[in-house]
C-alpha cells in the first residue's frame, strides 16, 4: 500500500549533543495514534523520496516529536539535522507499530528500558495519562555511551515531581562516570542486582511487566537476563511479562 504524505514543518529544532536533535514538526491531518507507535518521516531530494520510520516521541497532535540521532554517513539523517525551522518536513498520514501500552502486561510495576533515542516511546507515553492510571510505579532506564547523550532530563525531572514516589530515572552510562545512576551497561546493571538496589524495587515475574527499545544486543541480552528470572515475552494468545521494540 503506498504511503499517505503530510506536507508538514520544522516548529522547533532542539539540539541535545552534536548530533542528537529532536524536531517538532508542525503536522496537522495525522490519524490518532497510541503512544509508543511510529510515524514514517521523510523529505523529498533529487527526484527521491527518502524516508524511515521514527517512534514519535509525544501523543497525538497538531506538533509532533521525532527524537532523532545523526548518521553522518546516512541518507537522510544529516539532512534532517540541517533542516531549520520554517522548512518543510514529510510526515505519513497514519501510524503503525503494537510497542504501546495496550499491548503490554498491566503489573504493579513497569520497567522503561532504552538506550539512545529509543527513549521516544517512553517520552511519549508519560505524557499521556494511562501510563499513570495504569501502573503504581514507573522505573525508566535510560542507557548512553556520554553524560551528553541524555536527554529530557529537565521534562523526567518534572514527572518526577508531579508524581512524588512513582517514577524513579536511572540514567546508565558506559563511557563516562555518572554522578548519579550506574556506570556501565543496563545488562550489567541487572546482572550484578544494582538496577534493583538504585530502584528499591526487585525485578520479578510477580511484580513486573517490562517494556525495551534500542540496540540489538541490549535487546537480545536482557531478553536472556530476563527469561534466567521465569519471565517470558508477552504474546496476545500467550500472556507473558515484556515487550520489546526493535528499531533495525
Amino acid at each position: 500500500m503506498a504511503i499517505r504524505w503530510i506536507r508538514g514543518s520544522v516548529k522547533k529544532r532542539k539540539v541535545w549533543s552534536d548530533g542528537l536533535f529532536t524536531l517538532t514538526v508542525d503536522c496537522p491531518g495525522v490519524t490518532p495514534f497510541e503512544p509508543g507507535q511510529f510515524l514514517q518521516v521523510g523529505l523529498q531530494l533529487d527526484g527521491k523520496h527518502l524516508h524511515r520510520p521514527y517512534s514519535v516521541a509525544s501523543p497525538h497532535g497538531q506538533e509532533l516529536e521525532f527524537f532523532i540521532v545523526r548518521v553522518d554517513n546516512g541518507e537522510l539523517t544529516p539532512r534532517l539535522w540541517n533542516l531549520e525551522v520554517g522548512q518543510d518536513i514529510d510526515v505519513c498520514e497514519k501510524a503503525t507499530g503494537s510497542f504501546t501500552l495496550s499491548h503490554t502486561p498491566v503489573a504493579k510495576n513497569l520497567w522503561l528500558l532504552a538506550t539512545g533515542t529509543g527513549l521516544a516511546p517512553y517520552i511519549a507515553m508519560l505524557r499521556d495519562p494511562k501510563i499513570w492510571e495504569t501502573y503504581e510505579r514507573i522505573i525508566l532506564v535510560h542507557g548512553v555511551r556520554y553524560l551528553t547523550d541524555l536527554a529530557y532530563t529537565e521534562e523526567l525531572e518534572e514527572h518526577h515531581k508531579a508524581h512524588p514516589g512513582r517514577l524513579v530515572f536511572i540514567p546508565v552510562v558506559s563511557r563516562a562516570l555518572a554522578v548519579q545512576g550506574f556506570q556501565g551497561r543496563i545488562t550489567q546493571a541487572i546482572e550484578g542486582g544494582q538496577l534493583e538496589d538504585l530502584t528499591g524495587t526487585p525485578l520479578s515475574p510477580e511484580n513486573s511487566a517490562v517494556m525495551m527499545c534500542g540496540n540489538p544486543q541490549m535487546l537480545d541480552d536482557v531478553e536472556a537476563l530476563l527469561n534466567a528470572r521465569g519471565m517470558r515475552k508477552h504474546k496476545r494468545n500467550e500472556p507473558g511479562h515484556y515487550v520489546v521494540e526493535r528499531y533495525w
